[in-house]
């Protein structure tokens, strides 16, 4: 398995661009299954998850056109197969996502129970919930979800719990629902909106996206359609908590600061310096960071996607951060790998306690998923001597080449190869 080597001590200084966000291209590459038409997408980013949700889509029998610079070209007019096994789905979560696509189109779908990381229970019940709710008859049969419908009819769904994937599959079996459906404590995460902008591209007819009551007409068709995915708020907001944590002055490229709210607030209260345009940040840091506490929360609240990499800044911070995890219930698992380094952090049930140190200890750690890959990152560039982070295949499902983005911005960073997990 490949590995970072990082030797700490380096502030980061310059720009990079910002890669398109993974959560908002996975639903949209699923979304191809709705037509047969051509759907043509850019800033599509290169990481694994996409690539295993390319040869998904290959293998249904969705043809597939890698070109340059992330651009896909997707036609579904050949599908072959109505079936996403348990090889290809049992690494990534989102492969559920083509259910309600395939359910909705051809009438049926059988979708092997997904994978992903390890960061806590996360049920396709409301995925089941809600498609049977629009009238299709669905079993779990040997770890595969088995859906068939004549053709899904239009109602009002309302999820138990605000789930961003759900209601990415609801929007998408509505869509070509008899009927108007109407989603209820919806997520309202800017990749639902990104995904919905493309469905009416697409011809659907989709309302209130951004909202926590989406209402959907169905039509009897969806056309082609051309869609950039929009930037990776995760990704960005993983930057500037580096350059809070190790300093310096960098700008981000291709971002999109109007989907970052929370994220920019509480990193401000860090103290790092940051000046927004329409598709830039800058941000600079010429102290120590001071502690900052806060909650994960659904959109618009602090996202639980950035959770490890606040943490890792509050490590090396002046004063105690309390951070409260309201989203997935295993999702402190980096503690451990961060007090290798020396960080000061107790856990009680969903809180964290981080009593800021003065200087972390270079360390061999091991990423235990995606984002405590990046925490652990964060407190590599902060630390002082080398550390090594093992296991970075978890990096690589959601960060396109962020080794070479952080040296570009000067960090001593580099990838050892290893074999293929």
């Amino acid at each position: 398995m490949d590995k970072l080597r990082i030797t700490g001590g380096q502030r980061l200084h310059g720009e990079v661009t910002i890669s398109g966000a993974k959560n908002a291209a996975l639903p949209i590459l699923c979304a191809s299954l709705l037509s047969g038409d051509t759907l043509e997408l850019d800033n599509v980013p290169e990481l694994n998850d996409i690539q295993t949700t390319l040869r998904l889509l290959r293998q249904l029998g969705v043809s597939v056109t890698n070109g340059k610079q992330g651009h896909v070209s997707l036609n579904a007019n050949n599908v072959t197969s109505l079936e996403a096994p348990y090889d290809l789905v049992k690494t990534m979560r989102a492969s559920i996502l083509v259910l309600g696509p395939l359910l909705t189109r051809f009438g049926e779908a059988r979708v092997s129970l997904p994978g992903g990381c390890a960061i806590g229970q996360r049920p396709v019940d409301q995925h089941i919930k809600g498609l049977e709710a629009l009238g299709a008859d669905i079993r779990i049969e040997h770890g595969y979800v088995i859906a068939k419908a004549t053709r899904l009819r239009g109602t009002t769904v309302r999820p138990d719990m605000v789930t961003v994937t759900g209601t990415e599959n609801l929007m998408m079996a509505a869509v070509l629902a008899e009927g108007r459906t109407i989603i209820e404590n919806a997520a309202c995460e800017p990749e639902v909106v990104d995904l919905a902008n493309l469905l009416n591209k697409m011809g659907a007819q989709v309302q209130g996206q951004g909202s926590s009551r989406i209402v959907i007409d169905g039509v009897d068709s969806l056309s082609g359609a051309s869609h950039r995915v929009i930037a990776d708020r995760i990704e960005a907001g993983t930057f500037l908590c580096a350059v809070g944590a190790a300093g310096g002055d960098i700008t981000l490229r291709h971002t999109a600061p109007d989907t970052m709210g929370a994220i920019l607030e509480k990193i401000e209260q860090t103290g790092v310096q940051i000046e927004c345009g329409p598709d830039w940040i800058q941000a600079r840091m010429d102290q120590r960071p001071v502690a900052c506490s806060f909650r994960t929360q659904e959109y618009p609240g602090f996202p639980t996607d950035m959770q490890a990499q606040l943490m890792a800044l509050n490590t090396v911070a002046e004063g105690t951060a309390v951070i409260v995890e309201n989203i997935f219930e295993n999702r402190f698992m980096h503690v451990l790998e961060l007090g290798r380094m020396g960080a000061d952090i107790d856990i009680d049930g969903a809180t964290a306690v981080v009593q800021g140190v003065t200087h972390l200890s270079g360390a061999t750690v091991m990423a235990t998923d995606l984002r405590a890959s990046a925490s652990l990152v964060i407190a590599g560039l902060a630390a002082q001597g080398t550390t090594t982070v093992e296991r970075i295949y978890h990096l690589d499902r959601g960060y396109e080449h962020m080794e070479n983005k952080l040296s570009q911005l000067g960090a001593q960073i580099e990838r050892v190869a290893g074999s293929t997990p």
